[in-house]
């Protein structure tokens, strides 16, 4: 990383941070080329390991190219602000970042059920009461985090 002054080393930091980001953004290979989606997410944080859990349709582009190569990046951001300096001419923007990468794992449907709910736990405080009717048309899958580095940038006091 270039900016030494900007990353985040500690590993409760960057967990802390991913816990404030409401969108992760996944990146695939599709022949060579990235193919990114946004999606919302749920995390697991367990002993070291970290995992990111998604949802979506039974079927799809991101899934051939799971099935294809199931290495992906991950980046999630947040706590934007711009700040302006007139005086100056400038401007920069404060942010907290985690990105890395891991492999993907489509979630049996056993484990469904939990992986539903720690997705709904990221966006809900306590028990969200979700429609399981839905479950049998939704495709669980998780990223499990093999490497991660965080990045800041606060104004100076």
């Amino acid at each position: 990383m270039r900016r030494t002054d900007r990353e985040v080393t500690d590993r409760q930091e960057m967990i802390a941070i991913m816990k404030k980001c409401d969108v992760c953004r996944i990146g695939l290979n599709d022949e060579g080329y990235p193919y990114i989606l946004p999606l919302n997410f749920g995390m697991k944080v367990a002993d070291e390991k970290v995992e990111l859990y998604f949802h979506g349709a039974m079927e799809g582009k991101k899934y051939d190219l799971i099935r294809t190569d199931n290495r992906a990046s991950f980046e999630m951001d947040c706590e934007h602000r711009l700040l302006t300096d007139l005086d100056r001419g400038n401007c920069t923007m404060e942010y907290e970042s985690v990105m890395g990468r891991g492999h993907i794992e489509m979630v049996s449907d056993e484990d469904k059920l939990e992986a539903l709910c720690i997705l709904m736990d990221h966006y809900h405080q306590g028990t969200f009461p979700f429609n399981r009717a839905v479950m049998p048309q939704t495709r669980v899958f998780k990223l499990v985090v093999e490497e991660m580095t965080g990045k800041r940038r606060k104004r100076r006091k």
